[in-house]
């Protein structure tokens, strides 16, 4: 588990005293990890973008090259902003917190889990250990 963790720990703590008010990197990563999980893994996600006209972003974040922004409201639109809203509000975000962590997290995220340019086998795993990790991290217990 030793990439997960360097990959984790290089994403929560880009986003630790970041932008979003009120938000920690953990959180931002436990949600990112979240969504993926929910909307069926990266195969699921990168599907849902490709979908709503956004396969050059997707390809993008698992290609080895330079990430395509994507923004808050793209992100709304793939990934329902109620969902994330709800989702939010179990790790104690605020809502419009969500979409604008989400639209820096989530490209990285993946770009991070696609290392040599392809979605592994073994994707989904790497999704359920991340959330593991971050949950001993110190609980965020949802409310």
């Amino acid at each position: 588990m030793g990439l997960l963790d360097g990959i984790l720990g290089r994403l929560s703590g880009n986003f630790l005293g970041g932008s979003s008010p009120g938000s920690s990197g953990k959180q931002l990563c436990q949600l990112a990890l979240q969504v993926l999980q929910q909307n069926g893994g990266l195969t699921g996600v990168l599907e849902k973008l490709k979908a709503s006209g956004l396969a050059q972003q997707a390809e993008s974040w698992v290609g080895t090259g330079a990430n395509l922004p994507i923004s808050p409201d793209q992100i709304s639109k793939v990934l329902g902003g109620a969902n994330l809203g709800e989702l939010a509000a179990k790790l104690g975000l605020p809502a419009g917190t969500a979409n604008v962590g989400l639209a820096e997290m989530l490209p990285r995220l993946i770009d991070q889990l696609t290392p040599q340019g392809r979605v592994p086998e073994d994707h989904a795993d790497l999704v359920s250990q991340g959330l593991a990790m971050l949950g001993k991290l110190g609980k965020v217990e949802p409310r």
